[in-house]
């Protein structure tokens, strides 16, 4: 069994950077994907990044490329979100999840999931 918990969430303001931890507990293997989804309110749960534990790789939705980056400490077993340049179209509920397979942007492929952190950006 795996057990993700975010943290880091918070309200901020348009433009302003916000850095999200997912930490990992219990069985894990080296060659499981992580990835952080997010889901606003009204609106379907929609993919965000993904990095692969062990060859890591990282991937990115397009409306995230170039502002947010995926990043781990293994060590930690740790999982990061650095956000920048934060816009209000930002604001949802964000979840980190853990899967076996290779890097994906289906919620199906992966099997464990974290409660949520929410982010709020103001404008």
């Amino acid at each position: 069994q795996v057990q993700l918990v975010e943290s880091g969430g918070g309200l901020v303001q348009a433009g302003d950077s916000l850095r999200l931890s997912c930490a990992a507990s219990g069985r894990t293997f080296s060659n499981y994907a992580m990835g952080w989804f997010r889901q606003a309110p009204g609106k379907e749960r929609e993919f965000v990044a993904a990095i692969n534990w062990s060859v890591v790789s990282t991937y990115y939705a397009d409306s995230v490329k170039g502002r947010f980056t995926i990043s781990r400490d293994s060590a930690k077993n740790t999982v990061y979100l650095q956000m920048n340049s934060l816009k209000p179209e930002d604001t949802a509920a964000y979840y980190c999840a853990a899967g076996r397979g290779i890097l994906s942007r289906r919620s199906g492929d992966y099997d464990y999931w974290g409660q949520g952190t929410q982010v709020t950006v103001s404008s």
